[in-house]
Formats: structure tokens, sequence, C-alpha cells
């Protein structure tokens, strides 16, 4: 039985978090805390955090970038270590200003939103497959003029974008379907399978990213997406495979590996 919402002091709520194993259960109950507007709301979100749900979709935001991004319930929390793509992304950009971004595989838009904040004035477009995701995006893009499209990786773009895209960040996934039962039951029962599975080796949907990417990719332009230490040779291999060159960015402090594929600028 759930305490009252009177019971529910700080100390109560960091207890209740230990017992069901959150790590960080003083931020965790800082954050609930705060973000709650009402007792009776309060409860109410300590009792989803309690019951597993992923502290981000208990909350309605994660923190991405330094930025606040709306997450709704069943939308891909954005991890911190893909900050590390952004910030390469961001190292990429010939000239920011202007710059044409599309954002593939895009969840909550948080990359696309964290990548225009950082270079400035862009023309910034989005894609998910999952509504909700797509939902979600919308609201979080409209603070930097971007727009968000449903439908299956390129096909819901605008067609005068072919060629035009100065940076293409793909957050596909990348789990291999074997694999996706032995994630943590915060992300493999509370985010939407589509945006984990990524087929028998993990590479399925990146195959298809990387085979149209150079029509999209303007000359000099870049593709970005995030993979596993050991699905670099292969994940390489496609990338060289499809006319691009490819370069690998690691790193060690946020455990990430990002592949960079770059269209030839002649």
């Amino acid at each position: 039985m759930s305490p009252s919402p009177s019971s529910l002091s700080p100390s109560a709520i960091v207890a209740r978090l230990r017992a069901v194993g959150c790590v960080f259960a003083e931020d965790e109950a800082r954050l609930l805390l705060s973000t709650a507007q009402t007792p009776d709301d309060l409860a109410a979100m300590v009792d989803r955090r309690v019951a597993g749900l992923p502290l981000e979709h208990v909350l309605g935001w994660a923190e991405f970038c330094g930025l606040r991004i709306a997450v709704d319930p069943g939308v891909f929390v954005p991890r911190r270590r893909t900050e590390f793509l952004v910030h390469r992304a961001a190292a990429l950009a010939g000239e920011p200003a202007g710059a044409v971004v599309v954002d593939l595989c895009c969840g909550s838009g948080a990359l696309g939103v964290a990548l225009a904040v950082a270079l400035g004035r862009v023309e910034l477009h989005a894609a998910d497959i999952d509504p909700a995701a797509v939902r979600c995006a919308r609201r979080n893009l409209a603070d930097v003029g971007g727009h968000a499209y449903e439908g299956d990786l390129y096909e819901p773009l605008p067609a005068t974008l072919l060629g035009r895209v100065d940076v293409l960040l793909a957050n596909v996934p990348y789990v291999p379907t074997g694999e996706v039962g032995l994630l943590p039951p915060e992300a493999r029962v509370h985010e939407a399978r589509v945006a984990l599975d990524g087929g028998a080796d993990g590479l399925d949907v990146l195959r298809r990213v990387t085979a149209e990417a150079f029509r999209w990719l303007a000359p000099g332009g870049h593709l970005l997406f995030e993979t596993s230490e050991r699905q670099v040779p292969q994940a390489v291999e496609i990338v060289t495979g499809d006319g691009l060159t490819a370069t690998v960015a690691t790193s060690d402090e946020l455990y990430a590996t990002v592949v960079i594929g770059t269209r030839p600028a002649a």
C-alpha cells in the first residue's frame, strides 16, 4: 500500500527508492520533489517510479546536452552517451548557421534539438516511424523551428532535401534481436521495441540508412550514428560499401562509439 501524500518526506521517498534498487535515490528524490505540482502528484510519481517506470517517463522530461527534453511514456529516452554524437556533429558542421540537419529515428527529437541549439540557426527536419515519438518530437522541435514527420526513415522527408543535408543524425537501433531480452527492464518493458531492436546482427536498420544516405547528403555532408564497439568493423564496411568514407570516434568517458560516414566533396 502506498503511503499517504502527507507522509512523503524526502527521507521517506529516498527510502522507498532505495528499497527497489535505485542507485541514485537521493538525486531522483530531489527531481521528483522539484517536478511534482501537488502532494498527490508527488505520491503518484513515486509510485510509478517504484513500479519500475524510467525516471524520465515519470518526470516527463530528460536532461540531454544541458537541455530539458520532453519524453512521453513509451518514447525512447535519450542516453547521456549519445551526447558524444551531438558533440562530434557540431564539430563537423562546416557552416553552422543555416546548416541543413536531419534527425532520423529521432525518438523525442533530442539529438536534432541539441545540435540546433549548439549550432544556432539551422534548417532542422526529423522523422520516426513511431507515432508517439513523432508527437513528442514535434513539441521539442517547435522550440527551434524544426519539423517532425511520421514514417519509415527517409520516406516522409521532403524531396527538396535530396542532396542538401549537411548533417544526418541517425540514432538507429543496434541491439541484436537475440539480446533485446537482456536489456534492463526500464528499456525492455517501457520503451518501444522498434527503437531498440536492430535485427539479427543489430545492423539491419543501419544498412537501410546508409543505402540511401549518399543521395540525401550534400557533397562533403556527414552521416553520424552510434554503435557498439564490437560492431564497428562491420559498420565501417557497410558505410564504405555505400560510397561514403568512414571514420570512427570514441569516448572512454561516456563509453560511446560513433561512426561517421562522409560523402566525398567532389
